[in-house]
Formats: structure tokens, sequence, C-alpha cells
């Protein structure tokens, strides 16, 4: 009995030493793994919204136009009687290209002058019978003041009865109020002159006005230079007829090429940078190995409804003449903006029929983000929208990553899972 009294007591001292042995063992042991994660979720490759000062430059197709372009056409018909340019021909303003005979023009001219002439000497034989008149009255009136003076003379003297006999008064009294007839007769007669006076000075002015406007009709027939430049284009001869109804083709075309003008198309999402005065560079296909250089000087302020571009024009300086009208140069258009945007990969922007978006990951929680479209630069695109510098979206912009579905993020350039595995 007490054999078997110890062998029951001993079993749970055995059990209860293994199991202190086990506790001690696992104290001893090494730490758990960190648990893995879920690899049922789906893993999504992300890149930082950066935040950066656009600075690019684009490359624009432009249009080299001549700063001052002159189509020359007859203002009258006639015959070419001389021209001294050719296509080529170097010229300085005021300098006469080309003269013209018309002899129906000349004799409108001599009838002109003629009736100028005429006009004047009937003005003239108008003034000297406006001076006769003017002196007849002056007669007129001096000798009814004698008369008038007499009368009254003899009026008073009347006064003392036998000193003057009455007759005598009323003879005098009849001449001075002839006379003052005389001078009103007269000054009628006057103003009747002097009405054809002023009528016959206005038919100098339209004889004259007449005159002068064939003098400057004559004067088209010699053709000018109205600027230096040079003869880029040449369609008569001597002897050649010309005049209005010869058609629409110039006798001659004239271009300015020392100052150019370049036309840029500049497109609607550039012209945000457009500044009067910033010089811009492009090249030329005959000289591609050579810059030029252009200053902004006038800008559309409008936008073309077909193209959506903006017009702007640029001087050009052209001393040696490199340039020529009708080039289309490339041209290098900064585009530039003076506070910084945010930009994400051109990967990471999704689009479909109803809007573009970005797929923002957050606490492994996918949110599609509407944006809008800015420049390109480099491999980087400007985006406008509900971000900010440093949210993680979608290298691989797409809609199969469903908004509200939770994804495993890793960060560009990372290999999938790295962050996963454990010794």
């Amino acid at each position: 009995m007490p054999r078997a009294k110890e062998i029951r007591l001993g079993l749970p001292l055995t059990a209860l030493a293994f199991l202190l042995a086990g506790v001690l063992s696992g104290c001893g042991s090494k730490p758990s793994e960190t648990p893995r994660a879920d690899k049922s979720l789906q893993n999504v490759i992300v890149t930082k919204v950066v935040a950066k000062r656009l600075n690019r430059e684009m490359i624009l197709p432009g249009e080299i136009l001549a700063f001052q372009d002159v189509p020359i056409y007859p203002k009258v018909p006639g015959f070419i009687q001389w021209i001294g340019i050719d296509r080529g021909s170097i010229v300085k303003k005021d300098q006469v290209l080309i003269k013209v005979i018309a002899p129906e023009l000349d004799a409108q001219v001599q009838e002109a002058a003629a009736q100028v002439k005429s006009a004047i000497a009937t003005l003239r034989e108008s003034e000297a019978k406006l001076s006769s008149h003017q002196e007849q009255r002056s007669k007129a009136q001096a000798k009814y003041q004698a008369n008038h003076d007499t009368y009254e003379r003899l009026k008073d003297a009347a006064r003392t009865p036998g000193v003057v006999a009455y007759n005598d008064v009323e003879i005098a009294e009849k001449l001075a109020e002839a006379d003052l007839a005389q001078v009103r007769s007269v000054e009628q007669v006057i103003k009747s002159t002097q009405a054809q006076v002023k009528s016959e000075e206005e038919k100098v002015k339209a004889a004259e006005k007449h005159f002068k406007s064939k003098s400057d009709i004559r004067a088209y027939l010699t053709v000018t230079a109205p600027f230096d430049g040079i003869i880029t284009e040449r369609n008569t001869h001597t002897g050649s007829f010309v005049g209005p109804p010869a058609g629409p083709v110039p006798m001659v075309r004239i271009r300015e090429l020392s100052l150019l003008r370049l036309v840029i198309p500049v497109p609607e999402i550039a012209v945000g940078g457009v500044k009067e005065g910033d010089k811009i560079y492009f090249t030329v296909p005959a000289y591609p190995d050579q810059k030029f250089s252009g200053l902004i000087r006038r800008i559309g302020h409008y936008l073309d409804e077909k193209t959506r571009t903006m017009p702007v024009e640029l001087n050009v300086h052209n001393p040696k003449w490199q340039l020529s009208p009708g080039m289309f140069p490339d041209v290098f258009w900064p585009s530039t903006r003076t506070e910084p945007s945010l930009f994400v990969p051109s990967s990471a922007v999704a689009a479909t029929s109803e809007r573009t978006f970005v797929v923002r990951i957050k606490d492994e929680t996918v949110s599609w983000v509407d944006i809008k479209r800015g420049q390109p630069m480099g491999d980087l695109v400007e985006v406008f929208g509900n971000l900010k510098e440093g949210d993680e979206v979608s290298l691989r912009g797409s809609d199969e990553i469903k908004p509200g579905q939770h994804v495993h993020a890793s960060a560009d350039g990372q290999k999938p899972g790295s962050d996963d595995e454990g010794d």
C-alpha cells in the first residue's frame, strides 16, 4: 500500500515537471515572427505627387513674313514708259520705280488749268466792276452831301422873309432827294456785284480743286518706293498697258526684309506664359545649325475658334537678309508658371469617356480623384484637382482599380511583396 501510494503521488509531480520544462523552454526560444501581409490583396505600385515649377520648352511651328509687304498697282490706266527695277532689285524709300504715260490725263490736267485761268479772269472782271460801283457810290454820296447841305442852308435862310425865294428851297430839296436815290441805287448794284464776286470766288476754288485733283492723279503716273526694301515680284514691262481694268496682278511687289515678322500660333495651354518683350529662339531648315532670335511685340489676345491657338508676333532683325518671308521655322517656345504646380507620371492619369482621374491610395484604400491635365514636363504631367504634395497615387492609372477597394501599396521601383518576406 505505501508503495502504490507513492506511485499515485509521483504521476502528477512528473506531469508538472514536464509542463514547467516546456514553459522554461518556451521562455528561452526566439521571439515570434511578424505576421505576414494578406497575400490575397492586389498589389499596386504607387508614386508620390510632387510639386514643381513648370519650366519646359515646346517646339511650335511658325511662319516668317515680311514686316511690310506692299503690292503696287496702277492708279490710272496708261502705258509703261519706263521701268527701272526688276526682281531682286534693292530700292530706297521714294526711289522712282516706274513711269507711266496717260495722254488723256494730261489733256484733262491742261483743261482744268484753263478752267482755273478762266474763272480767275471772270473773278477779276467782277472785282473791277465792284470797285467801279463803289467809286460811283462815293461820288454820289459826296454829291448828295453837298446838295443836302445847300438845301439845309437855304431852308434856314428862308425862315427870314425876303432873303431866299421859296422856289429855290424846293429846287435844292429835289436835288438832294435825287442824289439820295442815286446813292441807294448804286448801293443795290454794289450788293449785287458783291454776290457775283463771291460766286466767282467759289468757282475759282472749285476750279482750283479740280485742277489739284487731276494733278494729284497725274502724280500717280510716277511710281516711287514706299519704303526701303527689295523687289520680289515684277509683272510688267516697258510698253505694257496698265490700269484698274488690267486685273488683280500688281505691277511690282516690294517687301521689307531688314525687319521681319515671325507669327506663331501658340496653343491655349501655353498662352499663360506669353509676355511682351521676351526673347524667343528658333531655327529654320536652311540653316539647321544656327539659332535665330526675336522679341515678342504683338499678342493677339484672342483664340482662333478652329485651332484654339493665339497668334503671337515677333520682331526679327535680319540685317544680312539670311531669313526670307515664307520660311517655316521651329520655334523653341518657353512655357513657365510663376507658382509651383503638382505633377504625377503621365501613366498615372486615367481617362474614360466621362472623367479624367488618378487613383489615390490612402490607408490601403482606393479613391478616384478627378483632375484636369496641364502641361507635360519630361515624364511627368501637370495635374489640377483635389490633391496635395506627397499624396500616393497608382503609377498605372486604370479604372480596373475600383474606389473603396483595399489594396497593398508598393513604392515605385520596389519589388512587389519585398516588404512581406520574412527570414
